[in-house]
């Protein structure tokens, strides 16, 4: 199936008589004839769902498709993409462990990082999102665990070299994780290039709502984890009687430890709900991200040539240093977000926001509404003056998520709010 296709038909297939679109199992808790099979589901030696934090038919249903769209062996629902990124790490990396990490990532990311990963004894080196690879290598220590990577950076619209990060990963042996939020699998899929470990914050475009808040952690199944450094995946797991991950379960051996493992310690599973819910945006997932990457083009081209703009950041503009690898990774477009810096500073900013109509302060980004934000003042609020510049974000940045209305009433709206500025 062409990944259109997969977007409505993957992961759930009814059979006679059963509904046509994927029911909700609103339980906690399902029931077993025996405690025999009770007991095999609790030591991993039979599939089956006992319990939703750990296993629910709608989740995995959805988590399948996700896994198809990605093209991976595997995926995990959970409660939020914070909660995604927490556990794509904390699933390999332990106290004492390194981390390096793209400096320009969404400022929760960063903060959940730096702040409360750090607290628990995991260290991390940022670094530019264009560095080379030969500076890349010099960050590697032997308790390097990962690299985590967006593939267009929130909100500065960086365009990661995604091939180039995995290979130098590799060549440490250390898995490359890439945040795929912005893109979405409809524009690249990471793991194409090299990428082991994708996650997203399903909040965003594959719901397209603002619904439905969740995460989900997917696994390429790629990355050989016998090498001796991640012990956590290929020494016995007590929790559950002794089980090698590696062993058992072979190229899933990372998603089935995010799965039995850290979910179930835990507990950041999405609600059935939740996961009915997305699994209806993920329906016309093709279908939107096809309008909002054509509106966006639209809206920034305006937005390039108007004298009020001091400049635009859209890896679809020709004059864009970002616009020939984003051909690269992502050919049939980027995202519907553009970074736009106004003048007369963050006061030409804030004039320019409070002056739109149709578009509105939300935080939040990447939905079919029209919105934007001021990223310094609220989102990456709590970074330094410094970490700010390394993460490409202006005091006078707007951060503009275009949505799927007409575009000639979202230019009409950037028109008139520009006059204001």
């Amino acid at each position: 199936m062409k990944i259109d296709t997969k977007c409505v038909q993957v992961g759930y297939e009814p059979k006679n008589g059963e509904p046509r679109v994927l029911p909700i199992a609103q339980s906690t808790t399902f029931v077993y004839d025996s405690a025999e099979t009770m007991g095999k589901l609790f030591d991993l030696e039979a599939e089956g769902c006992f319990y939703t934090r750990l296993a629910n038919p709608t989740l995995n249903t959805v988590a399948n498709k996700i896994a198809a769209l990605e093209g991976g062996v595997g995926a995990m629902l959970t409660a939020s993409g914070q909660a995604a990124s927490l556990i794509s790490i904390t699933n390999i990396a332990k106290a004492g462990d390194h981390i390096i990490a793209s400096a320009a990532i969404y400022g929760g990311t960063f903060n959940l990082f730096n702040k409360t990963l750090r607290d628990l004894g995991i260290a991390f080196d940022f670094v530019s999102p264009v560095i080379t690879a030969e500076e890349l290598d010099k960050m590697f220590k032997p308790n390097t665990k990962a690299v985590f990577i967006e593939t267009v950076t929130n909100p500065s619209l960086d365009v990661v070299d995604i091939e180039m990060f995995a290979k130098v990963a590799h060549a440490h042996h250390v898995p490359l994780i890439v945040d795929n939020t912005f893109a979405t699998p409809i524009n690249c899929r990471p793991f194409e290039w090299g990428a082991d470990i994708v996650v997203h914050s399903t909040s965003k475009y594959m719901d397209g709502h603002a619904v439905a808040l969740g995460g989900v952690v997917v696994d390429s199944g790629n990355f050989d984890w016998t090498s001796g450094d991640f012990p956590m995946l290929t020494t016995p797991d007590e929790t559950y009687h002794g089980v090698v991950y590696t062993d058992q379960f072979g190229k899933a051996a990372y998603i089935t430890k995010c799965c039995t493992h850290l979910m179930r310690d835990f507990g950041a599973q999405q609600s059935p709900q939740n996961a009915f819910l997305l699994n209806l945006g993920l329906d016309t997932l093709a279908l939107r991200m096809a309008r909002h990457c054509s509106n966006a083009q639209t809206a920034a081209e305006f937005l390039e040539n108007h004298d009020k703009v001091e400049s635009v950041n859209y890896p679809g503009l020709k004059s864009n240093q970002y616009y020939d690898i984003a051909k690269k990774y992502m050919p049939n477009g980027s995202c519907g977000v553009i970074s736009v810096c106004l003048k007369g500073g963050k006061e030409g900013a804030v004039r320019f926001m409070e002056g739109l109509k149709l578009a509105k302060i939300v935080i939040h980004v990447a939905d079919a509404r029209t919105c934007v934000l001021h990223p310094a003042s609220t989102t990456h609020r709590q970074l330094t003056d410094q970490q700010l510049i390394e993460a490409g974000i202006a005091p006078n940045m707007v951060r503009l998520s275009v949505g799927i209305e007409d575009p000639e009433d979202i230019i009409a709206d950037l028109k008139q709010a520009l006059e204001q500025v």
